[in-house]
């Protein structure tokens, strides 16, 4: 009789699950053509191109904080603002059972930039070169079709239009308001450039480096270019410093630990015949592991002071903690990833939806991650009839709008399934 049962319960499983993938793929393809209809992609459109012509930087967002509130006015959705000072968090269903959460970065970068076009930024030397202002607009369009939706929601889904992502925690700060303390699972999609418009990628467990920095001041007297004698030369032992890190990864870190340390900047002396007194460098360390992390900011120390006192030098490393918190390495939780690459092959795909390795890149996603269960995922923004494959962080980046509807209907398709769906297939 026990085989009986058991082989009655594979069959009730079966059966659910093909129920489950059934109407996954019917709420997929709903959402994803309301999203590409005339008028929604219209709409679609112009918040991108509103926001991509006033970016404003970290803990700077206070236009895009107003134009994010106007629009979820006009939807009938409640939120709350500010979190973490330039934030808004908007909230749609009962308002009890479970709470998942979707995040949108909104901040810009101090870039020029240099594309042409008629929706060019407003704001000089300030751009929307990381796709922020896609997140917000992806976030506002998931608002519009879960409003649309809103009585048939199984629980409550916040939206979170994040501030400071670039280099400055804003998620941490987020956290600190307890904001998110009700949240069982947490959502978000990155642009990538190099992925074609219409595909996804991430993977489950590591997924992203953790990043920090590190400002080095070298220092002595300075003198006469005429009498190095007298002196010691902090110009010749900045090179020096800068090619022994180059060495911590390529002959001091396990070769299959992703790890990478860039110096990127280069400052010191004004005269062509002085020998400075200062001269200053910095850069990031990234690892894929917590102990790799910690290796780099060690060594980074170590080599640094030994080579500026084989020149005569003194040097001060500073890892500039309170100013840029440090990034842990980003962790996919491998339920949630499962459940959003269920959504994504439903919306576009099996051959769609990548594997991706991982990445140097960090964010400050991870912060969420620390604290529920998490997933981000990238979406591809190439196109070669647009040139839009520029990398991220440069004046040359440019998007593809056809993303935008893709990126709302996932974000949408996510949270619905999940509140849907968590009894089966999550934690």
């Amino acid at each position: 009789m026990e085989w009986i049962q058991s082989l009655c319960l594979c069959f009730l499983m079966l059966s659910t699950t093909a129920s489950l993938s059934s109407d996954l793929s019917g709420l997929g393809r709903e959402l994803l053509e309301s999203a590409r209809e005339p008028e929604f992609m219209n709409w679609l459109k112009g918040v991108r191109r509103r926001l991509h012509q006033y970016p404003e930087l970290t803990f700077e967002e206070v236009k895009t904080n107003e134009f994010i509130r106007t629009q979820l006015d006009l939807m009938g959705i409640t939120y709350t603002w500010p979190v973490a000072k330039t934030g808004v968090m908007g909230s749609i269903g009962s308002g009890s059972g479970l709470v998942f959460a979707l995040r949108a970065d909104m901040d810009a970068l101090p870039i020029l930039e240099s594309i042409e076009w008629e929706y060019k930024s407003k704001n000089q030397e300030k751009m929307h070169a990381c796709g922020h202002d896609a997140y917000v607009t992806m976030l506002l369009g998931a608002a519009k079709l879960l409003q649309s939706k809103k009585d048939e929601l199984k629980g409550t889904v916040k939206l979170l239009f994040q501030p400071a992502e670039e280099g400055h925690a804003g998620a941490y700060y987020v956290l600190q308001e307890g904001v998110l303390d009700d949240v069982q699972g947490i959502f978000a999609l990155h642009v990538l450039p190099y992925l074609h418009t219409g595909t996804i990628a991430s993977r489950p467990g590591p997924f992203l480096a953790g990043s920090g920095r590190f400002l080095v001041t070298i220092q002595e007297k300075g003198g006469h270019a005429a009498a190095p004698h007298l002196t010691a030369d902090p110009i010749l032992a900045a090179p020096f410093s800068i090619l022994a890190l180059q060495q911590l990864v390529s002959r001091e870190s396990d070769p299959p630990e992703a790890g990478v340390v860039t110096v990127g900047f280069i400052e010191g002396g004004q005269a062509e015949n002085v020998i400075p007194k200062i001269v200053k460098f910095g850069g990031t360390f990234r690892s894929i592991t917590s102990e790799g992390m910690s290796f780099l900011r060690q060594r980074i120390k170590e080599v640094t002071e030994t080579q500026v006192t084989v020149h005569r030098c003194a040097a001060k490393v500073d890892f500039m903690d309170e100013k840029f918190r440090p990034y842990p390495a980003t962790i996919n939780d491998e339920t949630l990833y499962e459940h959003a690459k269920r959504v994504g092959v439903a919306l576009l795909g099996e051959s769609n939806v990548k594997l991706d390795k991982p990445g140097m890149a960090a964010e400050d996603f991870v912060f969420y991650s620390q604290k529920m269960p998490a997933a981000l995922f990238n979406i591809g923004s190439k196109n070669m009839t647009l040139k839009s494959d520029e990398p991220l962080h440069t004046q040359w980046f440019i998007l593809d709008k056809d993303v935008l509807p893709i990126g709302a209907a996932l974000h949408a398709a996510v949270a619905i399934s999940y509140l849907n769906d968590h009894p089966f297939h999550l934690h």
